[in-house]
């Protein structure tokens, strides 16, 4: 059903900027009051009191969360839509049992994020950032890198992303197998890969990529027992979700030598803490969640949050995540 008359649409907390600027805002105009807050709340009370009222909450900042208590204090609250292809910022079941939808991106930016991706594990097998720091302290290091042409990638989840990280492996010459949860024979055609079961997949992959959506099932899914059945010198890349990975199992399994490296673009707190572990690895690439902030990403997401507000508001509901 449409909605008769203008609503209040709030972005709660747009920091740092994704949407303000955006020319596709002018697109919400016909249809209500827009406002932008451009700094993040600083508690709770704060987040609720900016969307008091509000018909829409477009949640451009994953670090931006709603919780139930929350979103029990907004009972004009009809649809949140997120600027992302995650989910995990938002109590879907709370959402849903509340009458609220919740709409996310699926898909959008699958290329930009599985480029980022692809970048890091790049990055990763030459050694960059660790060849890199022994040169600015004076050293002139000589270590073997990774070949990457001819090893075996694990893609672990062949979602948008996930396939779009086996079209780019593929070009380069990796060998490619896959896990996810729900495999088929039409599947594994279409992207050129054979599915296997998880441990065969840790136990023959050079490097280890995930693109799983975190949840219950995969909260953890790489834990101490998972990264132990990797080659040994193989690589770990997260591009999915922190909490997907244990971390601290990681970090042993890197200062062991165990594992030759790991590239991470997400983790479990955000932005994580000074002293996160991570930090004092030697072989490792970190990115701060950036992997769609490119021009093109950013408005790419601009135009599907959007897209999605309207489609509501116009009675046609689409990509309800919940």
């Amino acid at each position: 059903m449409a909605f008769e008359g203008r609503v209040k649409i709030v972005v709660p907390g747009d920091d740092p900027v994704q949407i303000q600027g955006s020319p596709e805002l002018a697109k919400l105009e016909p249809y209500g009051d827009l406002t932008i807050c451009k700094d993040r709340p600083a508690t709770s009370e704060e987040k609720v009191k900016r969307a008091e009222g509000a018909t829409v909450i477009m949640n451009t900042r994953g670090s931006v969360k709603w919780g139930e208590e929350e979103l029990r204090q907004l009972p004009d609250l009809k649809i949140i839509s997120l600027c992302s292809i995650g989910t995990d910022m938002i109590d879907l079941k709370a959402a849903r049992a509340l009458g609220i939808d919740v709409c996310n991106l699926p898909g959008r930016t699958a290329p930009v994020v599985a480029e980022h991706v692809f970048g890091m594990m790049f990055g990763l097998a030459k050694r960059t950032a660790f060849l890199t720091e022994q040169m600015r302290t004076g050293k002139w290091p000589r270590m073997n890198n990774v070949m990457l042409q001819g090893k075996t990638l694990g893609v672990i989840g062949t979602g948008n992303i996930g396939a779009e990280m086996v079209r780019l492996a593929r070009a380069v010459g990796m060998n490619v197998v896959a896990w996810t949860f729900n495999p088929s024979q039409e599947r594994a055609e279409k992207l050129g890969v054979q599915y296997v079961e998880m441990d065969e997949l840790l136990k023959t992959s050079d490097v280890v990529s995930l693109h799983v959506a975190v949840s219950d099932k995969t909260r953890g899914l790489i834990g101490e027992r998972e990264l132990g059945l990797m080659k040994p010198g193989a690589l770990l890349v997260n591009g999915a979700r922190g909490a997907v990975v244990d971390t601290p199992a990681l970090v042993e399994a890197l200062n062991s030598g165990h594992l030759g490296g790991a590239a991470v673009d997400v983790y479990e707190q955000e932005p994580p803490p000074p002293d996160h572990p991570l930090f004092a690895c030697e072989q490792v690439i970190l990115t701060p969640h950036c992997a769609d902030m490119t021009v093109e990403g950013v408005e790419l997401l601009n135009v599907g949050v959007v897209e999605n507000v309207i489609a509501f508001l116009e009675g046609r509901l689409q990509n309800v995540a919940n």
